[in-house]
């Protein structure tokens, strides 16, 4: 054979060899770079169950019994439900907003008359944030519905207690024969004949 040949042969199969080591140098930077995205999705799934489930087991941590109100309420609303608290049920029972509409709760922010007496009216800005509670917090009102001021004529409060023989009329204080801690703003413990 030629030189010439010999070193044509020689070239094709060292051109060979470099295009083979470039393949596999590439494959293994593919199998590099798929594995450690995939490392970064399994750990990145982890971190987010292990958070999930902390958050779970926070929520789940105070027994409902605890929670006392009908809804648990978040952090950012509650300062505006203990100003609520502070403010109505000094005088009597404190009602869920849930058992009004929310343009009940609205006027009654607004008139400093209150079902014949006088108050003093909020001040921002704990009318704001008791406003953003009871707001929050309680339900629409139908726009042919009247504006309830009594609890006997909210259809939230009848919704609320279905086939419960109501007094006529309906007194705050008569929420305490069924719900005995309601002066503490507890409305899910009941008595014993509605457990």
């Amino acid at each position: 054979m030629s030189i010439f040949v010999k070193r044509k042969t020689r070239d094709a199969y060292g051109g060979l060899r470099q295009r083979q080591g470039l393949q596999q140098s590439a494959e293994y930077e593919f199998k590099r770079q798929f594995f450690g995205l995939l490392l970064v999705i399994v750990t990145w799934s982890l971190a987010m169950g292990w958070l999930l489930a902390l958050a779970t087991n926070a929520q789940s941590a105070t027994p409902s019994a605890e929670i006392g109100t009908v809804d648990v309420v978040p952090a950012q609303y509650q300062l505006g439900q203990e100003l609520y608290l502070e403010n109505c049920s000094t005088c009597h029972i404190g009602l869920p907003p849930a058992v009004l509409p929310t343009q009940t709760w609205k006027d009654l922010l607004e008139d400093s008359q209150h079902y014949g007496a006088q108050l003093k009216p909020l001040v921002d800005p704990q009318r704001i944030l008791v406003w953003k509670y009871l707001s929050t917090f309680s339900r629409v009102q139908l726009n042919d519905e009247e504006t309830p001021y009594r609890l006997n004529n909210s259809r939230y409060f009848k919704a609320l207690h279905p086939g419960v023989k109501l007094p006529r009329p309906v007194q705050l204080g008569s929420c305490v024969g069924c719900h005995p801690s309601a002066s503490d703003y507890n409305f899910r413990r009941l008595t014993a004949e509605w457990k």
